[in-house]
C-alpha cells in the first residue's frame, strides 16, 4: 500500500520496534495527526479468545468520561409515556411503527444509535437484516434495550460506546478526538480498557490481551505494551 507524504513523515515519528506506555503512545498519536480536520483517535485491541464460541464473546458498553467528541444522533423506538420521556432526554428521533416503516421502506439511516424498550423489541426485531450488518441492532448487553429509556439516551449523548469482538477477535473503538489532548484521551482509554479487561470470559485461556494499538483517522498506529493489562 502506498501512503501519502504526510503519512510517511508522520510514520517516521513512530518507533515500530517499541511498545509504548499509554501516555507516550497517545501523545505520539496527537503529534502524528496532520489532517486539516479534528481526527478521531481509535483503540484496537486483539484478544486471546475465539469469537466463534458463545462462551468467549466479549461485548458490552461503557460511558467515556470525556465523551467521544461526536454529536450522537439517537433514535428512540418506544410507545406511550416513554415517547415523552425520550424527547425530554434528548432523543433526536422518537416513534414506533412510523420509524420502523421509515427504515424498512426508505432505507433511512440518519442515526448513530437505536435505543428501544423491551415491549417494542417485536417491532425492532423485524429490522434485524437491515440493522444487524450495520451494527445498529439494539442489545440488552449494550444497554440499548432497556425499560429506563431516558437514562440510556442521556448516556448515549454523553459518550457511551459499545465494544464487541469482530470475526478476527479484535475490538475497534473510538476514544475521542485529537483536540482532547493527551490527558483526556488517557482517561477515556483507561476507562475502556478497564471495561474490556473486566469483561474477560471465564472460558478464555492464556494471555487475554494479545496486542493493543492506538491511531488517529489518517495517522500511523502506535503500539502499547499489553503486559500492564495481563
Amino acid at each position: 500500500m502506498k501512503h501519502g507524504k504526510k503519512y510517511v513523515d508522520s510514520a517516521k515519528l513512530v518507533d515500530r520496534t517499541k511498545l509504548y506506555d499509554t501516555n507516550e503512545a497517545l501523545d505520539t498519536v496527537i503529534k502524528t495527526a496532520t489532517a486539516k480536520f479534528d481526527e478521531t483517535v481509535e483503540l484496537h485491541v486483539k484478544l486471546g479468545v475465539d469469537s466463534r464460541h458463545a462462551d468467549q464473546q466479549v461485548r458490552g458498553a461503557v460511558v467515556l468520561p470525556n465523551g467521544t467528541g461526536k454529536n450522537v444522533r439517537v433514535l428512540a423506538i418506544c410507545k406511550g409515556e416513554n415517547e415523552q420521556l425520550a424527547k425530554e432526554a434528548g432523543a433526536d428521533f422518537v416513534g414506533a411503527e412510523d420509524m420502523t416503516q421509515k427504515i424498512q421502506q426508505e432505507n433511512w439511516m440518519d442515526f448513530d444509535v437505536l435505543i428501544t424498550t423491551p415491549d417494542c423489541m417485536g417491532l425492532v426485531g423485524r429490522l434485524g437484516r437491515i440493522l444487524g450488518p450495520r451494527g445498529l441492532m439494539p442489545n440488552p448487553k449494550a444497554g440499548t434495550v432497556t425499560p429506563d429509556i431516558a437514562r440510556a439516551i442521556k448516556e448515549a449523548k454523553a459518550g457511551k460506546i459499545e465494544y464487541r469482538l469482530d470475526k478476527t477477535n479484535i475490538i475497534h473503538c473510538p476514544i475521542g478526538k485529537v483536540s482532547f489532548g493527551t490527558e483526556k484521551l488517557v482517561e477515556n482509554f483507561d476507562t475502556l480498557m478497564g471495561a474490556i479487561v473486566k469483561a474477560k470470559p471465564a472460558a478464555a485461556k492464556g494471555q487475554y490481551v494479545k496486542s493493543c494499538a492506538v491511531a488517529s483517522t489518517m495517522g500511523p498506529s502506535v503500539r502499547i505494551n499489553p503486559t500492564k493489562f495481563i
